[in-house]
């Protein structure tokens, strides 16, 4: 099996556990982790994979042969990426440009549902400026999106005045002028997340279904030891970082995939039920074995 994980420590448990199912493993290095999942979706360069949730998303709704391994290797708080240069607010944004580097990018669709349903901003009304595809072939960026000319760069854009607003995580320059353009995000972040019982979930395990029917033991071990893992080093506050099961997985996802619905970043409507159900068919177990 070839694994793909960004975390060091998650890698080395699922690894271990992999192995003592009898299952040769290699860990492949990509880094930043995101870079593998095009591979993976459309090469099958690997078995089992880190993932964007959208990226998963819109595989299972292109009819990939890709299953859900619900085990969340990254989530966080997502209000702070909204940032601007100047003294714009988020009230403001309707007939603004804003950068993003793909319109499929998680961390894109959580910010705009947020201005969607927590500050009524009509999403059609936003003059969005992307900068690269998504992972999945025949996914397209909706018409009232437009790609920056070739050679451009979002940070440059950004930084030097022509855009607006970006929404940024990992790639965000270092810079002064940089703020964010909703006040007091890590409040805002925390109330939203209490209100719905979830913290936004970026990054998930996707394994191919010819891996997930071959090797059905080493890929439920490897679960069992990223969800020890996990539990071993909770996140602390009142909502779970790394969710871990079907069911913790139920609320973000089932979230996630109604605003990428909503803003075209998905052909169709992706029911969390069927991803329970695809897993469970391709590993050949019941849902209460993977937290159902």
């Amino acid at each position: 099996m070839k694994v793909v994980l960004g975390r060091d420590d998650l890698a080395a448990a699922a690894e271990s556990a992999v192995r003592e199912t009898g299952t040769e493993v290699e860990r492949l290095d990509v880094r930043p982790v995101n870079r593998a999942a095009r591979g993976m979706i459309a090469e099958s360069s690997a078995d089992l994979c880190e993932l964007p949730i959208v990226t998963l998303l819109q595989a299972v709704a292109h009819d990939r042969p890709l299953v859900l391994l619900p085990v969340t290797t990254l989530g966080r708080f997502q209000h702070q990426t909204l940032v601007t240069c100047g003294d714009l607010t988020v009230a403001e944004i309707e007939g603004r440009s804003v950068g993003i580097r793909s319109w499929s990018q998680t961390t894109g669709v959580w910010v705009r549902g947020f201005l969607a349903e927590q500050y009524g901003v009509d999403l059609r009304e936003v003059d969005w400026v992307v900068y690269e595809g998504g992972h999945v072939d025949g996914q397209h960026d909706p018409a009232w999106v437009r790609r920056a000319p070739e050679g451009a760069r979002l940070q440059a854009d950004f930084l030097e005045g022509r855009l607006d607003f970006g929404i940024m995580g990992n790639e965000l320059p270092s810079d002064d002028r940089v703020r964010t353009a909703i006040a007091d995000p890590a409040r805002v972040a925390a109330a939203w997340s209490e209100d719905k019982g979830f913290v936004p979930v970026n990054h998930v395990v996707g394994v191919g279904e010819q891996a997930a029917r071959e090797h059905s033991a080493a890929v439920c071990a490897a679960y069992d030891a990223m969800r020890d893992l996990l539990a071993a080093s909770p996140s602390g506050g009142p909502v779970d970082l790394n969710p871990v099961g079907f069911e913790a997985l139920r609320g973000p996802v089932t979230q996630v995939a109604a605003y990428a619905l909503e803003q075209d970043a998905l052909p169709r409507p992706v029911d969390f039920d069927e991803l329970v159900a695809r897993s469970c068919a391709a590993l050949g177990v019941p849902p209460s074995r993977l937290g159902g």
